[in-house]
């Protein structure tokens, strides 16, 4: 019986290989290979090679003056990221970029719930005009918002100051205060983005099953009891998923600091990515990289807390 079971094995074995041998199995192959060939180059070229490139760059010395003699390079290792732990600036610029997602990204997602739960329950006339509203923001460009919050926020004759003068308060000067420069970012950040945010929760909510709501009032409880013992859970793969696109942009937030502070005052306003930007317009090319991984880092990690913190139950 034995014998006759590997007979068979043996039999299948010899079927398959002369099936994957035959012409028409080939030209199957050979075209899906040639549909996978475009994004294979794509992906190699502007992806994996870049990536790989920075890697390399940031265990070297490299700087613009070695463009023209590329042999000049020198291998430094970890130099460029023990060289980090000392560097002022750059532990000025993480402080600022953990203070601005430490705040933003919480605000933002809290902001953005509470006008996905209106949308959601509370407005029923003219909710497509909300609906945009909220939106348009998120599709409008980041320097030309920049741009219109800059003179919002102006000391003098800006609307902020204006409208606090009305009630006998006197604004600060918020760009260019050390205490409020960081806050006005964070503000306008979240009013910019809560709107994409706000479409996710919508659609979060809009998938929590109305039968265990109308249980839960049945059962007696209130409607923030419902909202925090059944939405609240039903909705938590939609705000990990909110959370960790969030701290990913905010982690990077880059063109607020450049139009609006230009990273003042003394440097209260300047993120990583500004500063790596700075870095590679000095021509401090490894550096730079050396920077933009420890970025990167800063990123897997947070991704890693979020999943931690809301990922429980979470398939």
């Amino acid at each position: 019986m034995a014998g006759l079971t590997v007979a068979r094995t043996r039999a299948a074995r010899t079927a398959g290989a002369r099936t994957a041998r035959s012409p028409h199995r080939r030209r199957q192959m050979y075209a899906a290979w040639g549909f996978a060939a475009p994004f294979g180059v794509l992906f190699a070229v502007f992806l994996a090679g870049p990536v790989i490139g920075s890697l390399m760059m940031s265990l070297t010395d490299m700087r613009s003056a070695d463009l023209r003699n590329p042999f000049a390079v020198n291998f430094v290792g970890l130099a460029n990221f023990g060289k980090l732990a000392g560097d002022q600036i750059f532990g000025q610029a993480a402080l600022n970029t953990a203070y601005f997602v430490g705040v933003g990204v919480p605000l933002t997602m809290v902001v953005a719930l509470a006008a996905a739960v209106a949308l959601d329950r509370g407005i029923d006339r003219f909710r497509m005009a909300f609906r945009v509203g909220y939106y348009l923001p998120v599709v409008t460009s980041i320097v030309a918002i920049s741009v219109i919050w800059r003179f919002l926020l102006q000391p003098d004759n800006g609307l902020v100051n204006t409208v606090l003068s009305w009630v006998g308060v006197a604004g600060p000067d918020w760009l260019a205060s050390t205490t409020w420069a960081m806050p006005s970012l964070i503000v306008m950040a979240c009013w910019r983005n809560f709107g994409n945010l706000m479409v996710i929760f919508l659609a979060g909510l809009q998938a929590v099953p109305r039968g265990l709501l109308e249980a839960a009032a049945v059962d007696g409880a209130t409607a923030i009891e419902r909202f925090r013992y059944v939405t609240v859970p039903m909705l938590r793969p939609t705000l990990l998923f909110g959370a960790v696109i969030t701290g990913i942009g905010y982690l990077q937030f880059f063109e607020e600091p450049l139009v609006m502070t230009g990273g003042g005052p003394l440097n209260r306003t300047l993120s990583v990515s500004y500063d790596i930007y700075n870095q590679f317009g000095f021509g401090n090319y490894g550096y730079a990289a050396a920077m933009s991984y420890v970025l990167f880092l800063a990123i897997v990690l947070l991704t890693l807390f979020q999943f931690k913190l809301l990922g429980r139950g979470v398939r």
